[in-house]
């Protein structure tokens, strides 16, 4: 632990957004400290993408976030936008790539942001206080003190004090990382509302695990390891990318971009489009028309991997030669693969979810600098606030847009 118990700013998470706000406060001119009860920073940092960080999104706008406020990060996201952050990256010669859909990745590893980060708060004179677990934090009173933060940890009986205190804990999602739900219990120790929490960009679970028998002894289950370009659809929300069957659900980017619109209380089915640029009626009245022999399995084969054919026309009973099927009959046939439904049972839950939805309720939050209504000198940055981007960078966008935000009104008054 630091030898000194006095701070201008104490932020206590050392991810994304933590690192980034204290870089910056500590630029400003404020003696900031960061807590964190992990041995190491940035442990999601080091997990994403596939271990390539997808550390933003050029398209970070206000419409691919979901809040109960969904104008509360506007001002955040205008002020730091996806360049600012690219800037800085190229500042350190970090090497990247836009993989598709403007979202960036390093080409290296996803230490290179946790080294630009450190480098960064090094340069502030950003002190980092590791494998330190805060147990309790009380505001003292207005008149004692000037109403400090009293912080006290398990590394030692001397509270650590600060003026300014900025949360930047995360959300519950990979608790198997460290992820807590502390964050939100501070939170609603200093009177705040938390709108309900819920994993996100996490795809989903099929009823009884996948294993429910359906006509013929076929199984959703079955078509695990089959994946395909759609378009995956809850209510009025769409996505197209791939989805990918697995053993007990559905899982692909556009399976994990719908499970952040999934309400399990909604009861809500996913409907798939299983083939976004073929006109399904079309293909198969040409191919009776052309006095095709084929079963409807081995048709459908020639545009889908030909598990999910068989599995379509078993479930379907669609057995027969396409010539003895009639016009009306083929064209509900196309609405079916055009509209093929799954009834989740939920979402995998917090343990593969990429993002925690809801958090520290952003009516309780001055959107220009994230700092607290009710409570002066307290501040939520990053996950733990109810922002949620889509998946893609956006939510490492908020966490750099909302820790700058912070850092600008730390060093005010």
């Amino acid at each position: 632990m630091p030898r000194f118990n006095d701070y201008d700013t104490i932020i206590i998470g050392a991810g994304g957004a933590g690192l980034m706000c204290a870089a910056k406060a500590g630029r400003y001119g404020a003696h900031v400290l960061v807590l964190d009860h992990n041995d190491r920073v940035g442990r999601k940092i080091l997990i994403s993408g596939g271990g390539r960080c997808n550390f933003t999104n050029q398209d970070a706008q206000p419409k691919a976030y979901v809040s109960k406020n969904p104008h509360f990060c506007k001002s955040a996201l205008a002020a730091y936008r996806p360049r600012d952050f690219v800037k800085l990256v190229e500042q350190y010669r970090i090497p990247y790539y836009e993989k598709k859909l403007g979202q960036l990745f390093c080409r290296n590893s996803a230490q290179d942001i946790v080294d630009l980060l450190l480098a960064e708060c090094e340069k502030s004179n950003v002190e980092i206080a590791l494998s330190t677990r805060v147990m309790d934090v009380v505001k003292q009173g207005p008149h004692d003190d000037e109403g400090l933060f009293a912080i006290t940890t398990d590394r030692g009986n001397i509270p650590l004090r600060c003026r300014k205190l900025v949360v930047a804990t995360g959300g519950l999602s990979i608790p198997q990382i460290g992820a807590t739900g502390f964050g939100y219990d501070l939170a609603r120790s200093f009177g705040l509302t938390i709108v309900a929490t819920r994993p996100a960009l996490d795809g989903f679970v099929f009823k009884d695990d996948g294993n429910q028998n359906l006509p013929n002894g076929m199984r959703l289950s079955d078509l695990s390891g089959v994946s395909l370009d759609s378009i995956v659809s809850i209510g009025k929300t769409s996505f197209r990318e791939n989805v990918l069957f697995t053993h007990k659900g559905l899982s692909g980017p556009a399976a994990l971009q719908a499970s952040l619109f999934f309400d399990p209380s909604e009861k809500r089915p996913i409907s798939i489009d299983l083939g976004p640029d073929i006109d399904f009626c079309d293909f198969l009245l040409k191919k009776k028309r052309g006095q095709s022999k084929q079963d409807v399995k081995n048709i459908l084969a020639e545009v889908m991997p030909k598990r999910l054919a068989e599995y379509l026309c078993e479930t379907n009973h669609w057995h027969d030669n396409l010539s003895g099927y009639a016009d009306k009959s083929i064209e509900k046939m196309a609405r079916a693969l055009k509209q093929f439904e799954i009834h989740p049972r939920g979402t995998v839950g917090y343990s593969k979810a990429e993002v925690t939805r809801g958090g520290v309720d952003c009516d309780e939050l001055d959107g220009k600098t994230m700092a607290a209504k009710k409570v002066k000198g307290l501040y939520f940055i990053g996950e733990v606030v109810d922002v949620t981007g889509l998946l893609g960078g956006y939510n490492f966008q908020w966490a750099w847009a909302s820790a700058h935000q912070a850092a600008q009104d730390l060093c005010q008054n």
